[in-house]
């Protein structure tokens, strides 16, 4: 398997934890995105999309998204489960790795894509530039906090995000709480749940890479 990596980048990262995490090794290979290597011709030979991760399999077949690469490497390693035992927690996982990219990731996106200066020009990922929109900075703002309230509602009733198991959920709600700093926003003190939970989170030796 190789794997194309970003070190700054939050998708990367969600797919390096889950890799760390079933204790497996594969080659990789750094894509620059300050540099633009996403978007050379070399890398959308491997990825058209022009994004970032990318695990090739051991059959040679490119996996382009988080969700596929969890799936791929859970049934080729099975343990320890990270998307579920039971038909429940299965559901779980899934549910709330969803609500975590809508409610969390797609805010600081916005936030982030459509107020840096260095993303003139590259509001959206992907190989095709796009303007802009302040007012989608201003309402991923807007939204990053209810998206804290949520996490600490869900945590202080559950031990992990998707119930009594560590899971893939809980890595990507790790990420994105994480990467909303470069919006400047970051878990309130008074979310004790959520504290607790984010000190198990860095106390992980994935929590690292």
């Amino acid at each position: 398997m190789k794997f194309y990596d970003s070190a700054m980048a939050p998708s990367p990262r969600r797919a390096r934890m889950f890799i760390a995490e079933k204790g497996i090794e594969v080659e990789t290979v750094e894509v620059s995105l300050v540099e633009g290597a996403h978007l050379s011709e070399e890398f959308r030979t491997i990825n058209p999309r022009a994004t970032v991760p990318v695990l090739i399999t051991e059959g040679g077949q490119a996996l382009t998204e988080n969700l596929g690469i969890a799936a791929y490497l859970e049934a080729l390693c099975p343990e320890p489960p990270l998307l579920g035992r039971t038909p429940e927690e299965k559901g779980a996982v899934l549910m709330w790795n969803s609500i975590l990219e809508q409610q969390g990731g797609a805010p600081v996106a916005d936030a982030l894509r459509n107020s840096n200066p260095a993303m003139k020009g590259r509001a959206l990922t992907g190989p095709k530039g796009y303007d802009q929109i302040p007012a989608l900075a201003e309402r991923g703002m807007a939204r990053i906090a209810p998206f804290f309230e949520m996490v600490e509602a869900q945590l202080a009733t559950s031990e992990w995000m998707a119930g009594e198991v560590f899971s893939l959920a809980d890595i990507t709600g790790f990420v994105f709480i994480e990467f909303a700093r470069v919006v400047r926003m970051r878990v309130p003190e008074e979310h004790t749940a959520t504290q607790a939970w984010l000190e198990k989170m860095r106390a992980r030796p994935s929590a690292a890479l």
